[in-house]
């Protein structure tokens, strides 16, 4: 499993968040608390948004401790919309096409979990993918081909809707096939104006997500495990719900619940 962090809120350097605090994410990269494993150096990412509609990108296959290029980048790069990211591959080869976050022309979009008895369902998954978009995966995640399907499933037009159909979609080849898939999704994304994430899982075991607000600064942060901060309390957000924060406010909603419950 993997660990990530997202911010948004006036622009603030990258390192205040991922490399500053006590157990940010660099540390988690070493000394996860709550993953499978407490270490993370399968690679990393970082996508932030400036001046421009699409946003900025760094990825390498570096552990992230260990990468100075990362840790200058974090110290020169102020943004107020930003999503970083350390990996523990579950499938598929270390290199920099399998990192987080990916892209696709103003989104970006990075995960956590995993899609059981993958292998399995890979050719049915990537046959859903219209030419166009099948020619947009470069890797061999299932992260990025459950992003890809968001993207296939109209992602810019209602991006919500796009992920449940892309779960259900999932959920429904697995059945079809009469496999015992769990699907494990904690994922974050934008499109450079909002930030959401969702939390669900077809069992009882949703990899963990957090956010915490600042009043002083409308500033909103979402992670996997909380980091030290004495102006943040964290807030662990339910199983199978969606957040979405924009103009400062966060809302959080159901999402896929009914789905979830049925499978488990």
């Amino acid at each position: 499993m993997c660990r990530w962090a997202a911010y948004a809120g006036p622009p603030i350097f990258m390192e205040d968040m991922i490399l500053s605090p006590a157990h940010s994410l660099i540390e988690q990269s070493q000394r996860a608390s709550e993953a499978k494993t407490a270490i993370n150096g399968d690679g990393f990412g970082l996508a932030w948004y400036g001046e421009r509609k699409t946003p900025g990108l760094y990825r390498d296959i570096l552990p992230a401790w260990s990468d100075t290029n990362l840790h200058s980048l974090a110290r020169q790069i102020r943004s107020g919309l930003f999503l970083a990211h350390v990996r523990a591959s579950t499938g598929g080869g270390t290199n920099r096409d399998n990192c987080h976050p990916f892209t696709y022309k103003n989104w970006s979009f990075m995960h956590n979990g995993q899609i059981g008895n993958f292998d399995a369902l890979r050719r049915s998954l990537e046959f859903r993918l219209s030419d166009e978009v099948y020619a947009l995966r470069q890797g061999s995640t299932d992260s990025e081909l459950m992003f890809l399907l968001a993207v296939e499933f109209g992602l810019s037009d209602d991006p919500v809707q796009a992920f449940e159909r892309m779960l259900e979609f999932v959920i429904a080849q697995a059945a079809a096939r009469d496999l015992d898939t769990i699907i494990r999704f904690t994922a974050c994304y934008s499109d450079g104006n909002a930030l959401h994430a969702i939390r669900f899982s077809t069992d009882n075991h949703p990899p963990s997500l957090y956010y915490a607000s600042c009043a002083s600064d409308q500033s909103i942060c979402l992670v996997s495990e909380p980091f030290d901060h004495p102006d943040r309390n964290w807030t662990a957000v339910p199983a199978n719900s969606h957040v979405r924060i924009a103009d400062g406010k966060l809302r959080v909603a159901p999402f896929l619940s009914t789905k979830a419950e049925a499978v488990a």
